[in-house]
């Protein structure tokens, strides 16, 4: 073929008019309605947020100064760059309910070589935000065991970087195994314990903040911003972990009863619920307490511990272990899909997109809850989450430039939602992302950068002659032998 092929170029896209068909014949059960899909993305979005990171912002750590209660102004940046995101991501939503969320809007709008570099990004950043979330339910597991007389070890429940002698996060690496096995059991069974745990999950928070009202010293919101302005910024990029979820949940789409009507919907009603809760939930939480004492770890437990109720601390650690499971279990649902996804089309190996007799691709599961619990052993909280945060802002900045390019491109496509004020709200979004991006430490830039390198190495030596869109790609022999009837 010639060099000038299109088919041979990095930057071929995937028709959009393919994947209906696509889905057809995927393997993945079609079980999640509406309100399943909502609970999906309101676990994803609600848990460390508020039961970790908003004390840890607002307490500040090692070379970060605390911001007080200005947390709440983080959250309300981060939370108008996730919004523009998420309205980006409904348009798509609507006309690819596909597994692999924003690894196939990039692959449809931009091409093949983006599709990879955010199916790479996401797959990192997703067991990322497991280890996150299992560091943060750590945190609370240890307080409720303080709170009953029980005291583990500081070198099984910290790592080194975080100078408290501890060795290994132990706590952290059992959550992550836990919340593998959960979903390894199914979507419709994950379905139905998401629905009920997220119940459980609004119901505590609306109980914290409505006892926490009460017990609010103004004074404690006095200076509002000790810090300055800055450090308010740098900590949205660092909290704007706490306003994504809505992502990984359209991962889900395949597995939608009716993806086209309902995954638009459950994306904006997620991210309007989340933010209700987190404006309240971080105006107790810095009221209760002054900022300066407050736990990073366990923020809400440690706030009512100082005001004289150390027996809601506790019932608030026992909960928020449960509660924040969900967020756990949403994030690694899109390591699967992704994945799953990635693997179908012929960019990583087809071992990997096998499913069982659930429709659960049991392969990644495991893989994925195995690499998460190692970087929840190893690796502190900051660290992971700045990781997590780079990866995501990334994702959304070509989710925005995706879905006005695919607007011009493809006016006639098919959507059961269109994003207002075109092409406002996606530049807003590419340009508040890449912002944030910049408020993250250069550590951080390098890790992401190494990622990176080493998706792009896989993706030349293996990815671009395997894909499915490359005539010549072994693949399509694979699945002819697949789909011969035996004789």
């Amino acid at each position: 073929m010639s060099s000038k092929d299109p088919s041979q170029s990095i930057m071929r896209r995937k028709p959009i008019d393919d994947i209906e068909e696509e889905n057809k014949h995927s393997g993945l059960f079609k079980s999640l309605g509406l309100w399943q899909l909502t609970a999906i993305g309101v676990g994803g979005i609600i848990g460390v947020g508020i039961f970790s990171l908003a004390g840890l912002v607002a307490a500040g750590s090692e070379g970060n100064p605390g911001v007080g209660p200005a947390v709440l102004i983080s959250f309300l940046i981060a939370g108008l760059a996730s919004a523009a995101a998420a309205l980006s991501y409904a348009e798509f939503a609507g006309m690819i309910p596909r597994a692999g969320s924003a690894y196939t809007y990039g692959y449809v709008a931009l091409g093949e070589v983006i599709g990879w570099f955010i199916g790479w990004d996401l797959l990192l950043e997703y067991i990322a935000i497991v280890a996150v979330v299992a560091i943060g339910i750590s945190g609370y597991l240890d307080a409720f065991l303080a709170g009953i007389g029980i005291h583990l070890p500081a070198w099984m429940t910290s790592t080194f970087d975080e100078g408290k002698g501890g060795i290994v996060n132990i706590p952290a690496i059992l959550v992550c195994l836990l919340v593998t096995w959960i979903l390894s059991r199914g979507t419709k069974a994950f379905g139905r314990f998401e629905l009920a745990a997220v119940a459980i999950k609004v119901v505590l928070i609306l109980f914290i903040i409505g006892l926490g009202v009460f017990y609010i010293d103004t004074n404690n919101y006095n200076p509002f911003m000790p810090s300055g302005f800055g450090p308010v910024v740098a900590g949205s990029a660092t909290v704007f972990f706490a306003v994504f979820g809505y992502d990984a949940m359209s991962t889900a789409a395949e597995e939608a009863k009716d993806g086209k009507k309902h995954m638009p919907k459950a994306i904006v009603l997620s991210l309007i619920i989340a933010m209700l809760l987190y404006v309240a939930a971080t105006l107790v939480l810095t009221g209760m307490q002054n900022y300066k004492d407050i736990d990073p770890k366990a923020g809400f437990a440690s706030a009512f511990t100082s005001v004289g109720l150390p027996v809601i601390a506790t019932i608030i650690s026992v909960f928020a272990v449960l509660s924040i499971l969900t967020v756990m279990l949403t994030f690694l649902l899109g390591v699967t899909r992704v994945w799953f996804s990635m693997s179908r089309d012929g960019l990583l190996p087809g071992w990997f997109a096998k499913t069982d007799h659930r429709g659960t691709p049991q392969r990644v599961t495991w893989i994925g809850g195995v690499a998460s619990a190692f970087l929840a052993g190893v690796f502190p909280i900051k660290a992971v989450a700045d990781l997590t945060n780079i990866g995501i802002l990334a994702a959304f900045v070509v989710v925005c430039l995706s879905v006005i390019i695919f607007r011009y491109k493809r006016p006639d496509a098919p959507r059961t939602f269109r994003l207002p004020l075109m092409p406002v709200i996606p530049a807003f979004g590419v340009l508040a992302s890449a912002f944030l991006m910049l408020q993250l430490h250069w550590e951080t830039w390098l890790r992401f950068v190494v990622w990176l390198i080493i998706g792009l190495i896989i993706y030349f030596s293996y990815g671009r002659k395997h894909s499915l869109m490359n005539p010549d790609s072994p693949r399509h022999q694979e699945l002819a032998d697949l789909h011969r009837p035996l004789t």
